[in-house]
């Protein structure tokens, strides 16, 4: 007998993008001190009041099986949230709610790709996006957004790619690059799926964390509502990774198919769980603004730390909780740098090569340690990268 072929070809036949954090995590468990940079998790558990809402809501009762779409209640807390931010409406027809923001990714290519379909996605990109895409039967299109362009997709590029395909997905603000996308580019990418007739995916997880322009969301853009999926999620926002909450925000036809989806995957989202989260969209604003500035605060930190550094470059963050690193003067991948930084000073960072070929030569690094810690290890990255050019260098 043979098992599925499904999952096997997930990868795609590629490594998984996860190996330094599984090696990190070994040396921990042997008891070496790591600064682990790898992750996007706060380092602090969720907020107080989130749980005690939570534990409230399940003393109370609240621990049977839930509506599969989610409460009606949080559905509608979420489209309000939507229509706020977005400035397009929404309401409670128009979300499902998922387990998590990777759910949702899932659910809504479940809706919109059938086998061997393209889907469309810019490098760099998150790590699961190619594998989600498979996992439906879909085929990923990968298109670059270079380093030197601020990680701003080509739109001429984008266009050439999206011929044919069936949806587009996109990522602003960006892991792994912190950009958010101009105008321009929103504006292009609308274009591109009115003229290819597409699905456009966007996850907007971080719609909360943007720095140095306001988050704009396509779904707001004339004809893009009755094509756009939207996933959001409260890991980021609110601290609430290990609650696996997020949702699909999408036209009410595509919502009731992956309301139909969900009824098979998963069937609900714990009740208590949704109450947490609703608690949090009504009552936590304060969290999330608290959240927002300690990332908005560690960017700042990061560009001062390398900032005159000759070895390594910043390409400057505008969201989200992560910095990308440039250390291709040192004449390593950002594979091989990850390698060493992690055996010789014992910081772990995720090499750029997890994240798509665009990123190569790249470090992610996610500032979610103390800012102490993140100095420290920002220190190290710089004084490794200008050690190793400078053998470089006189190598010839």
């Amino acid at each position: 007998m043979q098992p599925s072929s499904r999952i096997r070809a997930i990868l795609g036949g590629g490594a998984s993008g996860w190996e330094v954090v599984h090696r990190a995590r070994k040396m921990q468990r042997q008891g070496v001190r790591i600064i682990d940079l790898t992750v996007g998790q706060h380092e602090d558990p969720t907020p107080a009041p989130i749980l005690e809402a939570m534990h409230a809501s399940a003393m109370g009762g609240n621990t049977r099986y839930s509506d599969v779409a989610g409460s009606s209640e949080l559905r509608a807390a979420i489209a309000e949230r939507a229509a706020a931010r977005t400035g397009a409406p929404a309401g409670p027809e128009n979300v499902v709610v998922t387990a998590g923001g990777q759910a949702a990714l899932l659910h809504a290519f479940m809706a919109t790709l059938d086998a061997g379909d393209a889907a469309v996605m810019i490098d760099p990109y998150y790590v699961t996006y190619p594998g989600t895409i498979r996992a439906t039967g879909g085929v990923p299109r990968i298109t670059p957004a270079r380093a030197e362009a601020g990680f701003q997709p080509d739109l001429d590029a984008l266009e050439a790619a999206c011929a044919g395909a069936r949806v587009l997905l996109v990522n602003s603000p960006n892991n792994p690059a912190g950009a958010i996308y101009s105008d321009e580019t929103l504006d292009g990418v609308a274009e591109i799926c009115r003229r290819h007739d597409l699905w456009l995916i966007s996850d907007e997880v971080y719609d909360g964390m943007a720095w140095d322009q306001p988050h704009r969301s396509p779904r707001a853009l004339p004809g893009m509502a009755e094509r756009t999926v939207v996933i959001g999620s409260l890991s980021k926002s609110h601290g609430m990774t290990g609650s696996r909450i997020g949702w699909t925000l999408a036209p009410e036809e595509i919502s009731a198919l992956i309301a139909t989806y969900a009824l098979n995957a998963t069937y609900g989202i714990p009740g208590f769980i949704q109450d947490a989260g609703l608690w949090a969209l009504r009552e936590g604003e304060a969290i999330e603004a608290d959240l927002a500035g300690t990332f908005h605060r560690r960017r700042d930190i990061a560009m001062r730390a390398l900032a005159g550094r000759q070895a390594v470059r910043l390409s400057p963050p505008q969201g989200a909780m992560y910095v990308m690193v440039d250390v291709r003067a040192t004449g390593l991948s950002g594979r091989d740098f990850a390698e060493r930084l992690l055996e010789e000073a014992h910081i772990a960072v995720m090499p750029g090569e997890s994240f798509g070929a665009s990123a190569a030569g790249h470090l992610r690094i996610a500032l979610t340690v103390a800012d102490a810690d993140l100095a420290t290890a920002l220190t190290r990255i710089a004084d490794l990268a200008e050690t190793l050019a400078a053998e470089r260098a006189a190598a010839g």
